[in-house]
């Protein structure tokens, strides 16, 4: 472990991490537990998400209001999101806030009230922001593409949950969900900035004071499905598009070559798709790649937006540029300028606290160690046109690839 990072697992099971940054007087900080959408079942769709919304309505020692002035007073902010397999609470103030940020996310974790009356609320709030998606196409499309990719599982479910769910949400519902995974075991708290880790620690031990369960189930494994083809209207003015399929795991030693990959065919202005689909045909004004991974599986999506004419020719083309990955090497000068690009976004992350402390929770729980810059720069450098395409030819197969189409209904 590189010497500016120390560790340390407590009496109770909580994992703490902290990264010496010199030269900065900020200090991020971030209570990562270790369960997301995947860790719920058909009734309790949202319910991960609806608990980290929870727990900012009033913890035993702060309310509300508290909550949100404890660090915006002094220039800070505090917030949080949930995914398919973590929920993170997390600050961004100076330094000399540092035990404040610590004493709050330890409260909302370890001691939220969770009300009735704030539940009934809170559902009105949340009904809300699915109805916001629904109305986003670009954001909508992707939760129908994981349902459809997943169905009828936990890694398909939408992270916010459907009106059906979340209407039906009771107290003894968000309670026993936090009450299972909000334990100091199932939980990484990483700080980031100036700070010294012994007072960190200290701090730790006296605001995280719960106990831990002795063992929580394992999600339940991903059962993709294959080769389909959806298309809804809806009130749109434009068609959009979202094709993919499974990728690999976060531990898989493809994961840097299909980074490569995707940052070629759809990672900026100056990638594959952009430059063919936006810059010379002029079918899309969004053209992107996506990738996302997870413990045991992943997936890797391609998004464009088009005019319902334009639509069908922008998909051919589309369809054309992940043909010739599968047939052809990319050019070691190609790979030499994503190297380039991966290896200039690795080192500006460092700027920044935040990302630092992200790295740090990532690295422990998908790894169980730290990741030097050393070693992931060696990673990238491992990339080249051999291994991106037998990556490419691995996971493209086009006969696994589904589509999900948005169009217009009039």
């Amino acid at each position: 472990m590189p010497e500016h990072i120390q560790k340390t697992i407590l009496s109770n099971g909580l994992t703490v991490i902290s990264e010496f940054v010199p030269g900065v007087r900020s200090v991020s900080a971030g209570v990562w537990v270790k369960a997301g959408s995947r860790n719920e079942t058909p009734e309790s769709k949202g319910v991960a998400h609806f608990l980290e919304h929870m727990v900012f309505k009033g913890t035993e020692q702060f309310s509300a209001l508290k909550i949100a002035r404890s660090l915006e007073e002094a220039g800070g902010n505090i917030n949080a999101y949930t995914s398919k397999e973590l929920t993170v609470f997390y600050t961004h103030s100076l330094d000399i806030q540092l035990k404040t940020s610590i004493r709050v996310l330890a409260d909302l974790v370890c001691r939220p009230l969770l009300t009735n009356e704030d539940i009934q609320t809170e559902k009105q709030v949340v009904l809300e922001e699915i109805n916001a998606v629904k109305d986003t196409p670009e954001d909508y499309i992707f939760d129908v593409f994981q349902e459809e990719l997943f169905p009828g599982q936990p890694l398909g479910y939408p992270i916010l949950g459907t009106e059906a769910s979340v209407s039906a949400f009771t107290r003894e519902t968000v309670r026993a969900f936090w009450k299972q995974f909000y334990t100091p075991a199932n939980m990484v708290l990483t700080v980031a900035g100036n700070l010294k880790h012994n007072r960190l620690v200290k701090w730790a031990e006296s605001f995280f004071t719960s106990a831990s369960t002795v063992s929580l189930p394992e999600p339940e494994p991903a059962h993709p499905v294959y080769h389909v083809h959806k298309k809804i209207k809806e009130p749109v003015n434009q068609c959009h598009l979202c094709l993919g399929t499974t990728a690999v795991s976060y531990l898989s030693d493809e994961r840097y070559p299909l980074l490569a990959l995707s940052t070629y065919l759809g990672g900026g202005m100056s990638s594959r798709l952009f430059q063919v689909i936006r810059e010379k045909h002029g079918l899309a004004y969004s053209v992107y790649a996506y990738t996302e991974f997870y413990s045991d599986s992943g997936i890797i999506v391609f998004y464009l937006g088009s005019d319902e004419n334009k639509a069908l020719k922008a998909e051919r083309l589309l369809r054309r540029e992940l043909q010739r990955v599968l047939e052809k090497q990319i050019s070691k000068a190609a790979v030499k300028r994503i190297q380039t690009q991966l290896i200039g976004n690795l080192f500006l992350n460092l700027e920044s606290t935040e990302r630092r402390m992200s790295r740090l929770a990532k690295n422990e729980i998908f790894y169980g160690r730290q990741l030097s810059d050393i070693e992931l720069t060696e990673r990238i450098k491992k990339i080249n046109s051999e291994n991106i395409l037998e990556t490419s030819q691995k996971i493209f197969n086009m006969d696994r690839f589904n589509t999900v189409s948005i169009f217009p209904n009039a």
